[in-house]
């Protein structure tokens, strides 16, 4: 081929070359060093030992059920047994897990997951000079998987501040710090994958995904931002071996500062409540609605001494702003209800037969709704009477029978399986963030008949070797997805 016919592709691809984007080769590669924010963050982050210190029992006593600090990091510490490192064993009557936290004053007030503490009644802190200090728990929430603690230091702690985590973006870098399977103070670095992410493992789900290395013992420990300023607090991760494949998840700064301020002044949280229970508008739904685009929150049921009702919002109204905010989709609200102030009256947006109406609702407290709601009926723990459950992979499972249909609000379009009615949070089952009241109906792609069967299906998988069962799991409406839970040893 002629030169001549060369050169105007050449120039054409001279062009493109000069209009693409051009990016500074240090971006490309990342910041040359993170020891300096390494070393300003670390002192701040502090190791937790969270234990449960049973009563001594008289002879005889039966032994308690297994609780879910049991099996804390049971390859790790099995291998310290064998002469990696001589682990101590655990005084009997005792159980414990590790975690990670941080200070977030200097007086001694540190934060942490949750789950990390559990039901413990022993909570201790390990700084990084190796100071152990015992912390008292000031509150806690399950919702949003916080705790905070507080400690009495004999000198004024070096202490981090949040970040506005609304301003982190996609690609921006970031710092994990933490006690990854009780190693100590462990430093790992990415980027921001995802902003919003839903992981349906609580209403409030809205989570910074990172690619830095988050393992078990990370739960509790603050991601930061190059300002060295916490933008998360490393909460759960995505993996079929238990281990980090770079997809972590962090809870927002801005999600759970304020439930830190609540519990620091009021020992618990207050968060608002409409009364209402929604659903997500799918295109559907839109095009039935006529709202050209999916948006909103679709009302399918208003609780009868709800404040909604008194406003009278009704099942079928479309809430498409709430307090001056649009909602874009349903998972939206939920977290601007939590985060409005108890009492106030605000203006909710609905659509109700293709027009717009404007209401006014004074909020009330979720708590208190819950709190009613496990009076009416029975309490905590007052599910119905079942036979007993079968266990496998941390769970406990039961028959799909009317009463649990009842008590879990189980639809007739799920026909069989078996009913999650426990989960160990600290099993692999609890890292998946299985859900009490899902229903396992298949298991690697067989149908599941009820507990027994899935119970047989799991140990057939074990003995054949597998590492991984893929579970099946419908909710209560009927929706399923997939999960792959380890099987272990």
């Amino acid at each position: 081929m002629s030169s001549r016919l060369f050169a105007p592709m050449a120039a054409l691809f001279a062009g493109l070359a000069l209009a693409a984007p051009t990016f500074s080769p240090a971006l490309a590669k990342g910041p040359d060093s993170l020891a300096d924010l390494s070393a300003q963050v670390s002192d701040s982050v502090v190791n937790i030992s969270a234990e449960v210190v049973e009563p001594k029992r008289g002879k005889g006593a039966e032994n308690t059920p297994s609780a879910p600090l049991d099996e804390f990091f049971d390859e790790f510490m099995r291998r310290q047994k064998q002469g990696q490192g001589g682990a101590p064993e655990m005084p009997h009557g005792r159980r414990g897990a590790m975690g990670s936290g941080f200070v977030i004053d200097a007086s001694g007030i540190v934060v942490t997951n949750n789950h990390v503490i559990a039901d413990a009644n022993e909570i201790t802190v390990t700084f990084t000079d190796g100071t152990k200090l015992k912390a008292e728990l000031l509150g806690k929430d399950q919702k949003v998987d916080v705790a905070v603690l507080r400690v009495k230091p004999d000198k004024p702690l070096k202490f981090v501040k949040f970040a506005d985590s609304d301003k982190a973006r996609v690609g921006d870098w970031v710092l994990a710090v933490g006690n990854p399977f009780g190693l100590g103070g462990s430093v790992t670095a990415g980027i921001v994958s995802a902003r919003n992410r839903n992981i349906d493992k609580g209403p409030y789900d809205n989570y910074i995904q990172t690619d830095a290395a988050i393992n078990k013992g990370n739960s509790g420990g603050p991601l930061f931002n190059m300002d060295g300023d916490v933008v998360g607090i490393n909460t759960a991760i995505l993996s079929p071996s238990g281990g980090s494949i770079g997809i972590g998840f962090a809870t927002p700064a801005n999600t759970v500062l304020p439930v830190i301020e609540q519990l620091q002044k009021f020992g618990e949280t207050r968060r608002g409540w409409l009364g209402v229970r929604i659903q997500n508008v799918d295109d559907a739904i839109a095009e039935t609605l006529g709202l050209g685009a999916a948006r909103g929150a679709l009302v399918s049921s208003v609780d009868e001494r709800g404040p909604s009702k008194a406003a009278d919002i009704k099942t079928g109204d479309l809430i498409v702003k709430f307090d001056g905010k649009p909602i874009k989709e349903s998972h939206e609200l939920p977290k601007l209800v939590a985060a409005a102030t108890v009492g106030k009256d605000v203006e909710v947006v609905i659509l109700r037969g293709g027009k717009e109406q404007i209401k006014t609702i004074k909020l009330g407290r979720l708590e208190d709704s819950e709190k009613t709601a496990a009076k009416e009926n029975g309490g905590p723990g007052s599910g119905p009477a079942a036979e007993k459950p079968l266990a496998a992979l941390g769970m406990e499972f039961s028959k799909l029978s009317d009463e649990l249909r009842s008590h879990y609000q189980i639809k007739d379009t799920v026909k069989s399986g078996a009913v999650i009615v426990s989960v160990d949070p600290r099993s692999d089952a609890g890292e998946k963030h299985l859900q009490v009241g899902e229903i396992v109906t298949e298991i690697n792609q067989e149908p599941v008949a009820d507990p027994a069967e899935a119970v047989k299906k799991i140990k057939a998988l074990k003995d054949a070797g597998k590492k991984t069962a893929l579970l099946i799991v419908a909710n209560g409406h009927g929706d399923t997805h997939f999960v792959a839970v380890p099987l272990g040893d």
